[in-house]
């Protein structure tokens, strides 16, 4: 499980994070929804350990920047960097290295040919595309078979096929029993699977709700997050011009 508790993160003065805490239970996909800007990719790296900050984050019962919790977290990030001068077939190794995956092979074959990418095998990363490149890097992150799964933006970019295969990857890892948070601030491109949903905006959580909670209720998602996003966005602006 992904437990994160009073987490706060500055940049110098800005505060990008404040006090956000959430639980994200096996089986369990959870989205972090919110305009560009709110404080998503923030938690998301703090998560994965490319961050300081102040508050705790357990992975799997462990701090998530112990060695332990880094072996079960996979993290996909919004903007794919990979190596020039290596080839596709070369990052899917160099990720098997890292994690000292055994009979890796089939598993990468799989992971390419879904994301149709089998025949890009021996190209550079310099010679791909921005969405070949954000497929790779989907693939790298899939390899280790984590248990715990960060896909930042993770469709930007991504062509029809890649969106739809990625969609049943979700589906296939909540049921076995992976946790997945994926962060977004496109609400139609996750309505069919997501369980539960955190809203943040100026860098903290305005409201959480689970799929059985809005289903039991009938209340309306997206008149939620726009009630949220832009209602505060109206008041802040007629504060400043007070």
């Amino acid at each position: 499980m992904i437990s994160v508790n009073g987490v706060t993160k500055k940049y110098g003065r800005l505060l990008a994070n404040e006090n956000v805490s959430f639980d994200i239970m096996p089986g369990e996909i959870s989205i972090l929804l919110g305009p560009n800007g709110a404080g998503k990719s923030t938690i998301i790296k703090c998560i994965a350990g490319l961050l300081k900050f102040q508050g705790n984050i357990i992975i799997c019962g462990n701090q998530n920047k112990s060695v332990e919790a880094k072996r079960d977290l996979g993290y996909i990030p919004e903007m794919p960097c990979l190596y020039d001068m290596m080839t596709v077939w070369e990052h899917m190794e160099f990720i098997a290295r890292a994690y000292s995956l055994d009979n890796w092979k089939d598993r990468a074959d799989q992971l390419l040919e879904r994301f149709e990418l089998l025949d890009k095998k021996k190209k550079l990363g310099n010679e791909l595309s921005k969405g070949m490149q954000q497929k790779v890097s989907i693939c790298c992150g899939l390899l280790p078979d984590p248990k715990v799964l960060l896909f930042d933006e993770p469709m930007v970019g991504l062509d029809p096929h890649a969106i739809k295969e990625l969609k049943n990857l979700f589906v296939e890892y909540k049921k076995a029993g992976k946790v997945i948070l994926i962060s977004t601030h496109m609400l139609d491109s996750v309505s069919e699977f997501w369980d539960s949903t955190n809203i943040m905006m100026n860098g903290k959580i305005a409201a959480r709700r689970t799929r059985a909670a809005v289903e039991g209720t009938g209340e309306d998602l997206e008149a939620l997050f726009f009630e949220i996003t832009e209602g505060k966005k109206e008041a802040s602006q007629g504060a400043e011009t007070v």
